[in-house]
């Protein structure tokens, strides 16, 4: 079993024709069941902030408005994936497994990125001799 989890959000756009990603948070959970909990919460945070729910939203009037039928609509997605319990148990058992895992989903205009892995296999993958290339 692995015990200790690193976790980040990542957000990435396209700036002067380079893709480009904006850290959104990362965290050091010391559990499993923390770093799901972690995982959900940023993707109900992104969702919020791409769909406020307008009877709790502090967003003025007119400034947010709809997108196209054809875009991908990443809010529902998020919200869907952390509410599936079949997906949860996946992520559960890849990463206690130590299998990094990615849930990532895409609008027209941003690919947003959620990652976690196990401490243990990042430091057993340390452990394994380095391939050395020699040139010339």
């Amino acid at each position: 079993m692995h015990d200790e989890f690193l976790c980040h959000v990542t957000a990435y756009g396209t700036c002067g024709g380079q893709r480009i990603g904006v850290p959104l948070g990362s965290y050091r959970a010391p559990t499993l069941a923390l770093a799901l909990w972690w995982l959900r919460d940023r993707a109900s945070w992104i969702a919020e902030r791409l769909d406020p729910q307008p009877e709790i939203s502090r967003v003025p009037p007119s400034a947010l408005v709809p997108v196209g039928p054809s875009v991908p609509d990443v809010p529902a997605v998020l919200r869907a994936w952390c509410g599936d319990a079949a997906q949860q148990e996946l992520v559960a058992e890849e990463l206690a497994a130590g299998r990094l895992i990615r849930i990532a989903t895409s609008d027209d205009t941003t690919e947003y990125e959620l990652l976690a892995e196990s401490v243990d296999a990042l430091r057993m993958q340390r452990t394994i001799p380095a391939l050395v290339v020699s040139v010339g």
